[in-house]
């Protein structure tokens, strides 16, 4: 039951800041057609994902750290189905040249900072 509301908890907090991030950047960006919100919260959801797993590969994280973080805040906080949904309406809406641009800047930057957040977690724990 533990882990339940570990998860839980992470993933209230989760859901929050991304409705917070989301709704700032929307603000900054009104009127632009691609999706940034989105493809800034995959990207930094990547980044802090792989960090904290080169943490975990060190042994840093604990399994409890592990499902309040990775689980439960990173699982709420990032919106990959949001990335599906808006690249179909991208489409649906004769926008395909922009759908393509948002795929592959969710691919290279999210795989980037999953690599960034990595790297820079490196030293940890050896």
């Amino acid at each position: 039951m533990n882990k339940i509301l570990l998860i839980g908890a992470g993933g209230f907090v989760g859901a929050i800041i991304r409705y917070w991030v989301g709704s700032y950047i929307q603000d900054l960006s009104k009127g632009a057609t691609f999706p940034y919100a989105t493809l800034l919260i995959n990207v930094t959801g990547c980044l802090v994902i792989g960090y904290l797993a080169r943490l975990t590969l060190h042994n840093v994280l604990s399994l409890e750290m592990r499902l309040l973080l990775i689980t439960g805040f990173l699982g709420a906080y990032t919106t990959f189905s949001t990335f599906g949904n808006e690249t179909v309406l991208l489409m649906q809406s004769n926008n395909s040249l922009l759908a393509y641009m948002y795929i592959a800047a969710s691919i290279i930057l999210g795989l980037g900072a999953v690599w960034l957040g990595q790297t820079l977690a490196g030293g940890v724990g050896t």
